[in-house]
């Protein structure tokens, strides 16, 4: 720990904590990038994301972005960096059945959740998510002014550790190619590279090439 520098809590994520996870969310989706995967599929500007995603963030439908899915880690009693785990198995249905009741709370017509659907589509040939029977890392963001302070890597460890106590026996993690900074850090906590995919639509869309995935076991 850094003299002066207060070590971090960890918690659980709680439904007051839905603005945090939102703004979590986007920049873990975003990594290095100006546009991550809400901004592109919504196409609606940052205060109207940020608000469909607190609605999933607390959505009767749980899913990846639910706060009953993420871990907070604190200092000196304020939220700074955030992750969701998880097992692998239903997050595409339980994330598409989100968007489905966060859309009808917001008052969308069908039409404009399809729409949302096939504007986000864009991520098909390359997403790289692991087997089913993985405990999944994702959305892994820290606010900018507690970078460096090894709170990703204090939620990790703790991630890991509810995947061993579940039963799992390999951690899965993706990122976009291209974001160094992710890449060092989940090196550094023990992943490894596994695979990657790569796709000419998505990188025109994006500008990252695709997704990298590491694992490491638990």
């Amino acid at each position: 720990m850094v003299a002066g520098r207060s070590r971090p809590a960890i918690r659980p994520a709680r439904t007051d904590d839905a603005s945090f996870i939102a703004r979590n969310i986007l920049a873990s989706q975003r990594g290095p990038l100006p546009r991550g995967w809400f901004d592109i599929a919504l196409g609606w500007g940052e205060p109207q994301c940020l608000d469909f995603v607190e609605r999933i963030a607390v959505a009767p439908t749980p899913s990846w972005w639910h706060v009953s899915q993420f871990i907070i880690a604190e200092v000196d009693g304020k939220p700074a960096a955030s992750l969701c785990a998880l097992p692998a198995s239903g997050t595409g249905p339980a994330a598409k059945a989100a968007i489905e009741a966060a859309a009808g709370e917001s008052g969308l017509e069908a039409s404009e959740v399809e729409a949302i659907f096939q504007r986000g589509a864009y991520t098909r040939n390359c997403w790289v998510q692991g087997g089913e029977g993985d405990w999944l890392i994702e959305h892994v963001a820290t606010l900018p002014a507690y970078r460096g302070r090894g709170l990703v890597q204090a939620l990790i460890d703790h991630a890991l550790a509810a995947g061993r106590a579940s039963g799992f026996k390999q951690a899965s993690i993706s990122f976009l190619i291209g974001n160094e900074a992710a890449e060092r850090c989940y090196a550094k906590a023990g992943f490894a590279f596994a695979e990657e995919k790569r796709a000419s639509e998505f990188e025109a869309i994006t500008g990252s090439p695709g997704f990298r995935r590491f694992t490491r076991a638990i």
